[in-house]
C-alpha cells in the first residue's frame, strides 16, 4: 500500500515502538519530584514534544514557578528513562511495514526523543537494521507541529519531501508531516496502533 512512496518516515515513540508505558512512568516520577501536577488528557497531547518543552508548557499551564532548572529536570527525566527503557520498550505491529521495505526503499526515524535515546531504543527492538537515519529532537531548530524533523529526514534519505510518506501517532507529528509536504499516515485509524501513554 506504501509503494507509491519512495522514502517511509516512522516516527518512533507510540508508532514504530511501544514506549507509551516507559515516557509515563518516567514522566510521572519527574513531575512528583519537581512538585508539577500530572494532568493525565494534557500530557497526552503532548506527546511528541520534547522534554524541556513539554516542561514549559506544564509551568505555564499550572502558572508555577520552577523549583529546579529546565536542564536539571530534563536530565532527570531522560536518565529514567534509560535506567528503565530495557524493561518496556517493544516494537509495534508496524516492524511488519519496516520488514517488507527493507532494501527497497529508504526509512527514518523522526522523533521528539534525543538521537542517541532513540537509537538506544531501536537497538534494543532490534529495529536499527532497519533504518537508514535518525533524527532526533537534539538535530532541529524547532520540533514537531514544525516540518524541520521530517524534512531533515529526507534530507538524509536524499528523497525529495513530496515522495516520502510519513507514520504517526500524534495530532503534533501529522501536523509536522502535512508543514513537510509529506503524506501522512494515522497509524491508530489506518493500522489500529494505539499509543497506550496516559490513556
Amino acid at each position: 500500500m506504501y509503494d507509491k512512496y519512495d522514502a517511509l518516515i516512522f516516527d518512533m515513540d507510540g508508532t514504530l515502538v511501544d514506549s507509551g508505558q516507559l515516557h509515563e512512568y518516567a514522566w510521572s516520577q519527574t513531575l512528583r519530584k519537581y512538585d508539577i501536577p500530572i494532568d493525565r488528557p494534557l500530557m497526552r497531547s503532548l506527546a511528541g514534544v520534547p522534554t524541556k518543552g513539554t516542561i514549559e508548557i506544564l509551568l505555564k499551564n499550572f502558572n508555577l514557578t520552577a523549583v529546579a532548572t529546565l536542564d536539571e529536570m530534563n536530565d532527570y527525566k531522560e536518565s529514567l528513562v534509560h535506567e528503565v527503557m530495557h524493561k518496556f520498550v517493544k516494537p509495534t505491529a508496524l516492524i511488519e511495514v519496516a520488514k517488507k521495505y527493507h532494501g527497497v526503499k529508504p526509512m527514518a526515524i523522526g522523533t521528539g526523543a534525543y538521537t542517541q535515546e532513540a537509537e538506544t531504543i531501536l537497538k534494543l527492538c532490534g529495529l536499527d537494521i532497519y533504518i537508514d537515519a535518525v533524527v532526533g529532537a537534539d538535530q532541529v531548530k524547532n520540533p514537531k507541529p514544525a516540518p524541520d524533523t521530517f524534512l531533515r529526514c529526507a534530507e538524509l534519505l536524499n528523497i525529495p519531501a513530496n515522495k516520502c510518506v510519513v507514520f504517526e501517532d500524534s495530532k503534533l507529528g501529522l501536523q509536522a508531516a502535512a508543514a513537510a509536504g509529506m503524506a501522512g499516515i494515522d497509524v491508530l485509524l489506518v493500522h489500529a496502533i494505539e499509543n497506550d501513554y496516559f490513556l
